[in-house]
């Protein structure tokens, strides 16, 4: 019986698909990659006797038949999505699925859009005294978010933020945030982040939605709120020579 690997692509970069993801692909039998979002230069290093699936038009039930099919052979079927798999991934499903036919699979994480558009920015979610905590949401469309999860109670806390599938509503994530956060706060949307034709705009809770239409950015990006993007903060206690801690003692000079 072979086996079912999910492995995060992660951001865009195929220099950002973990080693053990990239050795996966390449020892593959069988890829059935996210089509409207991975890099196909990842696929490059399949073998040539490999056989790759889009799955952007295929069903839940259409990728399990072809799990089912090449395990039962004892293929090795790698199933690339985007960033890390454990956010917005709809990988439990699958999952399930394939526990219930008796098929072994691996997850095998990767780097998510929203760190890799973090680093895009040089900036760091946690901050001292700033936020250290980091909210992934999005806001609801098509699919539904559940009431108490909505961007308005989120907001509340104000925390470092980072919205996925949401910058085509932009005008409503800046409507609904500002309440919370005020119209100056910083935002930055990254587009296609590590990719080579990533896009950055920054700009305020006031003017992001303005700004991100002139740069064009309608999807596949990320939308990233908070103090966390601004110039102010405390000094990190870790390296704080006067903070003592396990591994250094403190400096009371």
């Amino acid at each position: 019986m072979g086996k079912v690997y999910f492995i995060g692509a992660g951001p865009g970069d195929p220099e950002l698909l973990t080693i053990k993801g990239k050795r996966l692909l390449e020892e593959a039998d069988i890829i059935i990659y996210a089509g409207s979002l991975v890099n196909p230069q990842l696929l490059e290093c399949a073998k040539p006797a490999c056989s790759i699936y889009d799955s952007a038009g295929m069903t839940l039930e259409q990728v399990i038949s072809v799990m089912q099919e090449a395990t039962s052979g004892g293929k090795a079927v790698a199933r690339l999505h985007t960033g890390d798999p454990s956010i917005y991934g709809a990988i439990r499903e699958q999952i399930d699925e394939l526990d219930r036919l008796g098929i072994d699979c691996e997850v095998v994480p990767g780097v998510s859009s929203f760190t890799a558009s973090a680093a895009a920015l040089k900036r760091e979610f946690t901050l001292p005294d700033i936020s250290q905590t980091v909210i992934c949401t999005r806001l609801e469309g098509r699919t539904p978010v559940p009431e108490k999860e909505s961007l308005e109670r989120l907001a509340s806390h104000r925390a470092s933020m980072a919205i996925f599938l949401s910058v085509h509503m932009i005008d409503e994530v800046a409507r609904r945030l500002i309440p919370h956060y005020g119209e100056n706060a910083p935002v930055a949307i990254v587009q296609k982040a590590s990719w080579s034709d990533q896009k950055i705009v920054e700009g305020t809770l006031s003017d992001i939605a303005d700004k991100a239409r002139d740069a064009g950015i309608e999807k596949t990006a990320q939308i990233l709120v908070g103090e966390f993007l601004g110039d102010e903060y405390s000094r990190s206690k870790l390296y704080d020579p006067a903070f003592s801690h396990g591994y250094r003692g403190g400096n009371d000079r």
